[in-house]
């Protein structure tokens, strides 16, 4: 059974050209969609992916971004065909739960959860893992935690680790660490629990962003994969995700 497509497209010019000439070609189930087709850059399908959370409808993107490393290559011709011969990754968001004057915000992240400085002063965090602090103190710029789909992004940028697909790993990244200086991060258990307590939070603000949700001036913060929740991407056969991050190893 040929799939009911939606589409959706970012606010550049040539995704918006796209989207109406796709339209034009295949028609727009809209709600009634088993398929969604996003056309845009790596931030534009991870507004899709929270837009679209709870729906069960895969989402296979197009790319007309800088990078496009969760796209697919823009082509008019035989969608249909290329939906149905698509290869199907189910990723799993981290839960971000941060502290602000005693409340808690919550929030999802598919790429990765981030404490930055927010001031000239570096950031003083204390880390545990599964109720056992880990570092009593770690001067830096931040730290991020980032989900094997999310590791070839601003993880990868930062000196972190590239996390195979399946490997069931987070990768706990540090941000221009002062002390200890050659702390270099770590490689945690997905169903790991993590704990980070902002010291001195007065003097060092720091925020913590999920995906494009940001928080400012938390205090504490935890940070766990939720596996109750997942999304669904799909790609083309010959660039599987798990093909794309196992290249990325090997770019030089």
């Amino acid at each position: 059974m040929p799939e009911k497509i939606h589409f959706t497209a970012s606010e550049s010019s040539g995704a918006v050209a796209a989207l109406e000439k796709l339209r034009a070609q295949y028609g727009d189930a809209g709600d009634d969609a088993s398929v969604i087709v996003a056309l845009g850059g790596d931030g534009f399908i991870l507004q899709t992916l929270h837009l679209f959370l709870g729906r069960d409808v895969p989402i296979y993107g197009m790319n007309f971004g800088s990078i496009g490393f969760l796209m697919n290559e823009y082509r008019e011709e035989g969608l249909p065909e290329r939906l149905a011969s698509a290869t199907p990754a189910q990723i799993h968001p981290l839960l971000m739960r941060a502290e602000v004057h005693g409340e808690w915000t919550e929030a999802l992240a598919f790429n990765d959860v981030s404490l930055l400085r927010e001031t000239r002063q570096t950031a003083k965090l204390r880390i545990s893992v599964d109720g056992k602090v880990r570092l009593n103190e770690l001067i830096c710029d931040g730290i991020l935690i980032a989900t094997p789909a999310g590791s070839t992004a601003y993880n990868l940028s930062a000196h972190g680790p590239i996390l195979p697909i399946e490997s069931a790993l987070l990768a706990m990244t540090p941000l221009s660490a002062f002390r200890p200086r050659r702390w270099r991060g770590a490689l945690l258990p997905h169903r790991a629990k993590i704990h980070i307590d902002i010291l001195e939070p007065a003097k060092r603000p720091v925020s913590a962003t999920a995906d494009s949700f940001e928080v400012r001036n938390v205090t504490r913060v935890d940070i766990a994969e939720d596996r109750s929740t997942s999304m669904t991407m799909l790609f083309d056969a010959d660039r599987s995700l798990e093909e794309r991050i196992l290249a990325e190893q090997f770019l030089y």
